[in-house]
């Protein structure tokens, strides 16, 4: 195991104790929101640490089946076992020294927080709406399936069905982190229900998301840089959403940023909801900029996550799913588009480790350890 590799764990492990000490002494339990991020950060540290007694565990079975074949002398079967055991011993710790450099990995320290995701119509016209209707429905499938919620922020809906725009908001443990990748543009390949000669249409969509700021930085926007506007809201509701001007439209003046929410009866808390996602959409710009100017050279594997690029093409005809960043192609487009998005995310996740890990060796000159 490299140095600095057995210098993580030794922090991690001292880490450990300290978390283990302080939930158990119950100073935390008095802040639920400390608690709560400390017994995540238990799960995370606790989780490395079991994986490095594991790696140290079969680092000790293979000096054990050397000193086995060693004295085997002429017993043909007591070799057999042992070489059988070093080689399985060999794979084990391989596989966990990948593992753990993997894990110990630098962090985005948003990967934790919940998200706003938004969705809107490009290229298309109609068939671009009923696609953006179609993510945001295999979206909310694929939350349900990692038990997160997932609430309506704002909508605006097209007259043939789907989506010209809308903004979820999903709460959960880690979803920034899981769902970051899927910003971009989303290119749809199939025959329209609208399309009466058969033909093969081609329209996109735009997905953006956003990790969801602290309440703490939600509040520090200016009451000077904002205009909101109150509209009476449209689409389904009953009467009441109707007939009271319960919908709210945020400005920030010195970006033109907008954000807007109706699906709510109270003005107050659409009004909330607005300044959240405004908030979030500030912080995201401002992360943006900053990532352009620290990479203005180098533009990763995943992508920027800007939505100009276009990270993926769903081809209905051919139930084919590719992802353009890493060149992944499955042919299981149905059972993605009702949310199994797991083989999609753990193989951007993996290239995205890939991809850091090569920058670390780069930077400090040494190729991966052996």
């Amino acid at each position: 195991m490299a140095p600095s590799l057995a210098a993580s764990l030794d922090r991690l492990s001292h880490r450990l104790a300290e978390l283990d000490a302080t939930l158990a002494d119950g100073s935390a339990a008095s802040d639920p929101k400390r608690y709560r991020a400390l017994s995540q950060e238990h799960a995370e540290v606790a989780r490395v640490v079991a994986m490095a007694r594991e790696h140290a565990q079969r680092q000790d079975d293979l000096h054990t089946a050397r000193q086995m074949l060693d004295d085997a002398s002429g017993d043909a079967e007591l070799k057999a076992m042992a070489q059988e055991e070093i080689t399985q011993a060999q794979a084990d710790i391989a596989r966990l020294e990948a593992e753990l450099q993997t894990q110990l990995l630098p962090k985005d320290p948003d990967d934790a927080r919940n998200a706003f995701l938004e969705i809107r119509a490009g290229t298309g016209g109609d068939e671009s709406a009923l696609f953006a209707g179609d993510l945001a429905r295999m979206y909310t499938r694929h939350a349900e399936r990692q038990g997160w919620s997932v609430e309506i922020m704002s909508a605006s809906e097209s007259d043939l069905g789907g989506y010209k725009e809308v903004v979820l908001r999903l709460e959960g443990h880690g979803v920034y982190g899981h769902m970051k990748f899927e910003s971009g543009g989303h290119r749809v390949q199939r025959v329209p229900a609208t399309e009466t000669q058969g033909r093969i249409h081609t329209s996109a969509c735009t997905v953006a998301v956003l990790p969801e700021p602290d309440e703490a930085e939600e509040v520090q926007l200016n009451p000077a840089d904002l205009r909101i506007d109150t509209y009476r809201a449209s689409g389904a509701g009953g009467q009441h959403i109707n007939k009271t001007d319960s919908a709210v439209r945020v400005t920030h003046l010195p970006t033109g940023l907008v954000a807007e929410c109706q699906d709510d009866r109270s003005q107050h808390r659409n009004k909330a909801k607005a300044l959240a996602v405004l908030a979030a959409r500030l912080r995201d710009k401002e992360r943006s900029e900053r990532q352009a100017r620290e990479a203005a050279t180098r533009k990763g594997l995943i992508g920027s996550g800007d939505r100009s690029d276009r990270i993926r093409t769903y081809n209905f005809p051919q139930g084919r799913l590719t992802d353009h960043r890493i060149n992944l192609t499955l042919y299981k487009l149905t059972t993605i588009m009702e949310g199994d998005l797991g083989d999609v995310t753990a193989a951007l996740l993996a290239a995205q480790a890939a991809e850091q890990l090569a920058e670390l060796e780069a930077a400090s000159g040494f190729g991966p350890t052996a």
